[in-house]
């Protein structure tokens, strides 16, 4: 019996060590892989910034006259793009973004009437405004 009793005590102890040893060792090895909050929150308020930069740029430029003037030559419904830029997931309004950067370089780097590619350019950013939101 007595061998029984320090059999069933060995048992325990080693449990207990081992809960022990996990139990201190899981938290430390934790810590070495997640980022501090701090630094989550960092890159949370910067995604929603740039997504609300991309939504703005993508605003101004459909607000020009140029993109206004070419928007009515090709029939496109223009209050339809504006509220359709509410809409965009992150992909689409990452690459419509900078269509529309290009456009609204084209325009304010002295060129005072749009010329064929820029033209383009606009007509495809309207379009895939309108195609994405479709969809």
């Amino acid at each position: 019996m007595h061998t029984e009793a320090t059999m069933e005590e060995r048992i325990r102890t080693s449990i207990l060590a081992l809960l022990f040893v996990g139990a201190i060792w899981l938290p430390v090895s934790a810590q070495e892989h997640v980022a501090d909050q701090a630094t989550l929150d960092q890159v949370v308020a910067d995604h929603v910034r740039q997504k609300a930069d991309d939504r703005e740029t993508i605003r101004r430029v459909l607000e020009l006259e140029q993109v206004r003037k070419v928007a009515a030559g090709a029939g496109l419904d223009m209050r339809r793009a504006q509220t359709a830029v509410a809409a965009l997931d992150d992909s689409e309004l990452a690459l419509l973004a900078a269509k529309a950067r290009t456009v609204n370089e084209a325009l304010a780097g002295g060129q005072g009437t749009i010329e064929i590619s820029t033209t383009a350019i606009i007509v495809i950013l309207l379009l895939l405004i309108l195609i994405i939101v479709a969809v």
